[in-house]
């Protein structure tokens, strides 16, 4: 609400949706629906795929509520509230979206992981088995779910496309892999009409989606977003962010992914103003991360701001444009150095070798090809060596502007260009 309130003019400026408290506000309610999914046996990458998904949908609640809070920022006599006063008239709407509505997205981002993690165990026994529709059978089951109940079909069937549960909010239905031999097949035609039946009252087709499939917790179409998001280019990612149509949520969408592209977690912050960020494709798991952690926080505790940034094989341009955009246009385009620093990019190497000469150049040559700025793990060389190659490099044409040795937990530079 603070950033909501120095906006300006009659028309919300969607590029509120960048300002941090905003980004801030909806990675918090992501996080909230990322609980949900603590449980569910996914693999990382489904799980990532539906963490974005989350994401996304929570930019796009977000943008509702502040379009709805907008109007309370003027008073009865069209002139501006005080901050106090305009937080208190918009308590209500908080209330609604974070209490009311989380209540159920919550629960229906749990299904809708359950549902995926499901899915992958599915596509990984293909049509050995069938897909057998279950409703928990009891007498809180929905009538017109109730309807959906044996519907017995190859997963490869399109049924599932559509029909896939969760088909609703707090929708406690699931599906069962049994034998081919055990349960008959159900008519496709018999079985789509069962799946109309089920999803009469979703008028808007909101939840005719495969969470699995689609690898996503809401589907592109949700009450937070319009009919034509379901079958858009930008929702598949595959238009470059740069269109952008003329609706005002369409116009808003391209930020919101800008922003879940751009997000990094704060891991650490030091007095001096220091800080070590880590981006979301970065895993703890990847072998050189503790490395990494260490020479941020040399250079954090230094008072400079570090982002440790994800290795990318063929990422869609949008995606990384916004994570390395400094690197567009140069000799470095389509790299992923692993650390920026202040605005200055970092390749850390770190290879292991009986003779300490070979492994000295390996280094210099895999980590140039990423940036002009290197940390290397020291080599048993001396620097009196080590300078003389770096600087026959240089002599050669070679773009060196910095060398680091870590040695252990020191860092220190060996070479920095005049």
């Amino acid at each position: 609400m603070h950033a909501l309130y120095r906006q300006e003019g009659a028309m919300l400026d969607i590029q509120v949706i960048q300002e941090p408290e905003v980004t801030d506000f909806i990675g918090t309610h992501a996080d909230a629906l990322n609980q949900s999914m603590r449980q569910a046996p996914l693999s990382d990458a489904m799980r990532h795929r539906l963490e974005r998904s989350n994401f996304i949908f929570s930019g796009f609640k977000a943008f509702h509520e502040l379009n709805e809070a907008f109007p309370s920022l003027i008073d009865e006599n069209g002139e501006r509230k005080s901050f106090e006063r305009f937080l208190n008239d918009v308590q209500a709407i908080d209330s609604t979206y974070n209490k009311n509505y989380l209540r159920a997205e919550y629960n229906f981002c749990q299904a809708s992981a359950d549902m995926a993690a499901k899915w992958e165990q599915i596509e990984a026994d293909g049509d050995r088995y069938n897909l057998q529709y279950r409703t928990q059978r009891d007498e809180k089951v929905r009538p017109e779910h109730a309807a959906l109940d044996g519907v017995t079909l190859p997963p490869s069937d399109p049924f599932w496309e559509s029909y896939y549960p969760p088909n609703g909010w707090n929708c406690r239905c699931t599906v069962a892999q049994v034998r081919k031999s055990k349960y008959p097949t159900t008519d496709p035609e018999e079985a789509r009409a069962r799946g109309e039946e089920a999803l009469q009252k979703d008028t808007r087709g909101i939840f005719r989606f495969n969470s699995g499939m689609q690898g996503k917790a809401f589907p592109d179409y949700n009450p937070y977003t319009i009919s034509r998001c379901r079958d858009c280019d930008i929702a598949q990612g595959k238009v470059n962010l740069a269109y952008i149509p003329d609706n005002e949520l369409c116009n808003v969408c391209p930020l919101i992914r800008k922003c879940e592209v751009q997000r990094f977690d704060v891991v650490k912050r030091f007095e001096n103003g220091g800080s070590i960020a880590v981006h979301q494709l970065v895993s703890s798991d990847d072998h050189d991360y503790n490395k990494l952690i260490e020479i941020a926080t040399f250079f954090a505790e230094s008072g400079h701001e570090v982002r440790l940034t994800p290795k990318m094989t063929r990422p869609p341009k949008f995606m990384y444009r916004n994570i390395y955009e400094s690197l567009m246009g140069t000799a470095y385009e389509g790299k992923c150095p692993d650390l920026w620093v202040d605005g200055k990019w970092y390749e850390h190497e770190g290879f292991i070798s009986s003779k300490p000469k070979n492994a000295f150049r390996n280094m210099m040559n895999d980590g140039l090809k990423q940036s002009d700025r290197l940390i290397i793990d020291k080599p048993e060389l001396t620097d009196a060596y080590m300078k003389r190659v770096i600087y026959q490099r240089v002599k050669d044409g070679q773009m060196i502007s910095e060398v680091w040795l870590k040695e252990g937990e020191n860092i220190r530079i060996l070479y920095k260009k005049v």
